[in-house]
């Protein structure tokens, strides 16, 4: 009879459960760089929601005071740290284009500045221009600016808006509008 030695390997499996914890490990390290990146992309989507929201805001505040004075009323540059003037009140009686106007901005200032505190749009820079499209008509061009988390490379006709600090972070919103005077 042959008798039949059997060498016991010692260590084998050990070295399996190695390389399992190795590629497991690669795998989470992904998966936890994956949620890094998404939860960027939402922030980045809520400022721009933010921005979208606010700027339709103020286009629609024009659009209801549409007076022939609209350009000197609405046309201006500003930022979130603007002072507001707490006495700009137009809420009793007949109030005219300009009072409804500078209630209107002081109103959107308040806005921007509660986004600004709640972090989703940093150091806000706003800019209304009215251009007029004929005696009775403006082009109304509203531009939220802001200051975003991560760099990034803007395009030849993002770079040449002037509104804001142009630099890799700058994030912007450019809202364009047509309105007709009716009186």
């Amino acid at each position: 009879m042959q008798s039949y030695q059997f060498k016991l390997q010692k260590g084998f499996t050990l070295i399996e459960v190695l390389i399992a914890f190795i590629i497991l490990s690669f795998g989470l390290l992904g998966a936890v760089a994956l949620q890094a990146k998404a939860k960027q992309a939402s922030f980045d989507s809520m400022q721009r929601a933010a921005a979208i929201a606010l700027g339709n805001d103020i286009v629609q505040r024009i659009r209801v005071n549409d007076s022939p004075q609209l350009a000197t009323l609405y046309k201006q540059s500003f930022t979130s740290k603007t002072a507001t003037n707490s006495s700009t009140t137009c809420f009793e009686g007949s109030c005219s284009a300009a009072q409804i106007a500078l209630l209107n901005i002081e109103q959107w200032k308040r806005a921007i500045r509660a986004r600004e505190n709640t972090g989703s749009l940093d150091g806000a820079t706003v800019c209304i221009n009215l251009t007029p499209a004929g005696s009775k008509a403006f082009n109304l061009e509203v531009i939220v600016s802001w200051q975003g988390r991560q760099e990034f490379k803007a395009n030849t006709q993002t770079s040449n808006v002037k509104c804001g600090a142009a630099d890799k972070k700058r994030r912007l919103v450019v809202l364009t509008s047509y309105i007709y005077i009716r009186s």
